[in-house]
């Protein structure tokens, strides 16, 4: 489902990347192939030397159709960045890879808060982010935070998952799930 970035898959990327649906919410854009290129080195450079987590999205087939990334991380915490190539909207690819992506964020690397910032314009995005049972809307709770990426006016909403949050999320959907499983084995 998520595996660390390669430049192998800069072609099917930028294809994906550049869909008008796509384009104005992805936080490192290129306008073209070679700039992609160029920013998908640097992205790997950057997560090797800890600044940023990275990560390409597959689908079941191990066709790549996202990323998914951790930026500005400082003091166990960073903002989140997720884009999935338009034919793959709607398809559950990103509770997936939001899924493997914070199990890795918070029980192999250490990260404690995962931020995310959404443009108030992005309907389908504060939409999918008020449906996580994990996620906290932060716009008072980190009111600092929010003043911050706000500094020229209104643009973010603020959410927050925490790590305990998630934790008892995990704790509660899991025994459930793993007890449906069982029930029918029997």
């Amino acid at each position: 489902m998520l595996k660390k970035r390669d430049l192998h898959d800069c072609h099917e990327l930028f294809e994906l990347m550049a869909h008008p649906d796509v384009f104005p919410f992805v936080r490192q854009k290129a306008n073209s192939y070679e700039e992609f290129v160029f920013i998908t080195k640097q992205t790997i450079e950057a997560d090797e030397q800890g600044e940023l987590i990275s990560r390409t999205i597959l689908d079941e087939w191990g066709a790549p159709i996202g990323t998914i990334n951790l930026y500005d991380i400082q003091e166990g915490a960073g903002f989140l960045g997720t884009w999935l190539g338009k034919p793959y909207h709607g398809k559950g690819y990103n509770n997936l890879a939001k899924d493997a992506f914070f199990q890795e964020l918070f029980y192999e690397l250490g990260i404690e808060t995962i931020f995310m910032r959404i443009r108030k314009v992005n309907i389908r995005s504060l939409k999918a982010a008020e449906k996580l049972h994990y996620i906290v809307k932060a716009n008072d709770t980190r009111r600092n935070i929010y003043e911050q990426l706000n500094a020229a006016g209104e643009v973010y909403d603020l959410y927050e998952i925490p790590k305990d949050q998630y934790t008892l999320y995990l704790k509660r959907t899991v025994p459930q799930e793993e007890e449906a499983v069982q029930l029918l084995e029997a």
